[in-house]
């Protein structure tokens, strides 16, 4: 008989490795075409101008410029409001017209 336990391998101790969701890209940034944007799971970004979602919820640019993050308000399935945020890419030739006339 042994005076002390036997040390043995736990069954504890296994993790999995962090999904890296969130915001890629902040606001006023530049962005090219096909970057992700936003990575999400269900859409708690929508989509705005000149943006795609893929098939996991990500959110990436499809024109070259500068990313912009708004808000509006939404009607959900029961009739209650809530309100959304927005992810929109603003191109750069888009960027330059509303600067000259400013």
């Amino acid at each position: 008989m042994s005076t002390s336990k036997q040390g043995g391998s736990s069954r504890l101790g296994r993790d999995s490795a962090a999904q890296r969701l969130g915001i890629k890209v902040s606001a006023g940034e530049k962005v090219r075409i096909g970057m992700i944007i936003v990575r999400q799971r269900g859409t708690k970004y929508l989509l705005g101008k000149n943006v795609k979602m893929g098939s996991d919820n990500t959110i990436y640019a499809m024109k070259d410029g500068v990313v912009e993050f708004g808000s509006k308000s939404k009607k959900i399935f029961n009739g209650a409001t809530r309100v959304a945020k927005i992810v929109s890419v603003i191109p750069a030739v888009e960027k330059a017209k509303v600067a000259k006339t400013k």
